[in-house]
């Protein structure tokens, strides 16, 4: 059975994109996914905010479908990030990752990461069967 995710009536709609539940149905794993950054395999973190958001989206991914899940499994994110982004390259990433619709998020915004060329970290919450 699949994450359902929504918008439940009597609440203010979503203010970005995002869905304000996710519910996980009986007998799913629970996974709880560390702080990713922009960084690819051998360790080189990309650049900017927007080419480390991206990456770090597919660093969450690819953990849940280490895990024999995909990115409809996951239920929450949160991301932090030290500057703005530009929002229409963040709805590219997000359409690529998230085609069904984006799982519950928050964005926060930080004065700092743990290195200074630390821009973004994205923590997430997945249930795969």
């Amino acid at each position: 059975m699949a994450l359902i995710f929504k918008n439940p009536q009597g609440i203010p709609e979503p203010a970005a994109n995002y869905r304000h539940m996710a519910i996980i149905p009986p007998n799913k794993r629970l996974l709880i996914l560390a702080g990713q950054i922009g960084n690819v395999q051998d360790g080189t973190l990309l650049g900017n905010v927007e080419e480390q958001y991206d990456q770090a989206l597919k660093n969450i991914t690819d953990i849940v479908i280490s895990e024999g899940g995909r990115s409809e499994d996951i239920a929450r994110i949160s991301i932090f990030l030290v500057e703005k982004p530009d929002g229409s390259r963040i709805r590219e990433s997000n359409n690529k990752y998230f085609p069904s619709g984006p799982p519950a998020m928050s964005w926060l915004y930080v004065a700092g990461l743990f290195r200074p060329d630390v821009k973004v970290e994205i923590e997430g919450i997945a249930a795969v069967d």
